[in-house]
């Protein structure tokens, strides 16, 4: 925080001084733009958060331009090993910001391949990691180290001690950290936790969400490198896979997480999607910093879906719709009705809630949904909380404990899959209980020099 602290005391004097020479040194009056002050409710140059941005695929590129339209904070770099996105994003934050400029024109920005060189910068506040979670960790534990505070996209990390040690990284270095898990910064999802939270319906035991399946290991075949991929860095601390179109394609990105159908570089949906709904979940549940203590795969102990059991009896069931016969179908509900893809189905003793993301927020009783069971509240953007947090030193809505916490869920049900038997798990310890191969999938050898 100190060192952010001088940073901008310096380019604030910097400002005064420029100013000052130029006003002693002019007949002629000198006009200063009131944006470059901070009139008119912008934030002046010396006080916007710099971040650098690294990873440009299709969410980063959301994140960039999100960015990149917000005069609170300055884009001043980014890192990709991919040329065409490199010089793609550089040339759209080149249009954003020369819009702005009376010349029309912007070139205060560099491109990086190589990450290490963006995070070397001591004029870069903050980074938004936004590559598939083989690099996460690294670049997390070493953007603390180089006092940047981070964004990182979910889930936060390709293992269980992965996990844990960007979190003892991130509190170490007194960083602000948001995971992109941005369910808990929209109102429909907050408003249903209020709702819960204040007992609606009842007691909370269960929770159903919807839930997609793992990935294998793939020996895809080699195809050429494409011109201006730097394949080595992209693999970064995996074993190394000869290249396929599969995993990264160039130009235009047609898919999120491309990677995540082989188990060398991602998990597959249960990390890649159904962390958002695990973690709503937890939230509704007020589970934040707990994990289950049972975790049973479909088709062990009867059951036909993923469940994970908490110690005081608390469910969370991995099932896009509820079925009779395998299901107890609460009052109100329609076995027809699917749970939506990225939702969760909160069922009390009293009635059910089920929200999903742009807005959907339904519940039984319906007369719930004009209760007035709370205060007034602001809801800010996910980005909005992390930028505001930066400058408070608070912990923002999804914090490194957070992301870690949801993520290691997911990884507990990958695992789950991938032994084919109902495991116990400690969740202070973070061990499997008496089981060796699942304790050994907890943690995977990584490439030097990547290894966290």
């Amino acid at each position: 925080m100190n060192g952010l602290n001088n940073k901008r005391l310096t380019r604030r004097e910097m400002l005064r001084k420029a100013a000052a020479c130029a006003a002693g040194s002019l007949a002629a009056p000198l006009v200063i733009r009131g944006s470059a002050l901070g009139a008119d409710g912008a934030t002046a140059p010396s006080e916007r958060i710099t971040i650098g941005s690294i990873g440009v695929g299709m969410m980063g590129r959301g994140h960039f331009q999100l960015l990149a339209d917000d005069n609170d904070v300055q884009l001043v770099a980014l890192s990709d090993v991919d040329t065409w996105r490199r010089d793609t994003m550089t040339a759209t934050l080149q249009t954003i910001y020369g819009a702005k400029q009376p010349s029309g024109q912007f070139h205060g920005f560099k491109a990086y391949n190589d990450f290490r060189e963006l995070l070397a910068r001591d004029d870069i506040d903050a980074v938004v990691i936004a590559t598939g979670e083989r690099w996460h960790p690294a670049i997390t534990v070493l953007a603390a180290e180089a006092g940047k505070d981070i964004y990182c996209e979910k889930p936060i990390s390709l293992t269980i001690r992965q996990a844990r040690t960007m979190v003892e990284s991130v509190r170490r270095h007194n960083r602000v950290f948001q995971t992109g898990l941005q369910q808990r910064s929209t109102h429909e999802f907050l408003k249903a936790f209020e709702m819960v939270h204040a007992g609606l319906i009842g007691d909370v035991k269960t929770a159903y969400v919807s839930s997609t399946g793992v990935s294998g290991y793939q020996n895809l075949p080699a195809e050429p490198l494409p011109k201006g991929l730097e394949w080595e860095m992209w693999l970064g601390p995996c074993p190394w896979h000869p290249y396929n179109y599969q995993y990264h394609q160039t130009g235009p990105p047609k898919y999120v997480v491309p990677w995540s159908c082989n188990r060398a570089f991602g998990a597959g949906g249960l990390t890649s999607g159904t962390v958002h709904n695990l973690d709503s979940a937890h939230a509704g549940l007020q589970k934040d910093g707990q994990g289950p203590v049972e975790i049973t795969p479909p088709g062990t102990n009867g059951e036909p879906r993923l469940i994970y059991k908490y110690a005081d009896g608390t469910r969370i069931i991995c099932s896009t719709q509820l079925i009779p016969g395998k299901h107890p179908i609460p009052e109100g509900w329609n076995p027809q009705t699917p749970i939506n893809n990225f939702g969760v189905l909160f069922v009390g003793d009293r009635g059910w809630i089920h929200v999903e993301r742009f807005g959907f927020l339904k519940c039984y009783p319906e007369y719930l949904l004009d209760t007035n069971y709370s205060k007034e509240h602001t809801i800010t953007t996910h980005h909005r909380d992390w930028i505001d947090c930066i400058r408070t030193r608070r912990r923002p809505r999804a914090d490194v404990e957070i992301g870690a916490c949801s993520t290691i869920l997911s990884h507990l049900g990958c695992i789950a899959f991938w032994t084919g038997r109902h495991l116990r798990w400690d969740p202070v310890k973070e061990e499997f209980i008496g089981d060796s191969q699942a304790n050994g999938m907890r943690a995977r050898a990584t490439r030097e020099p990547w290894s966290v």
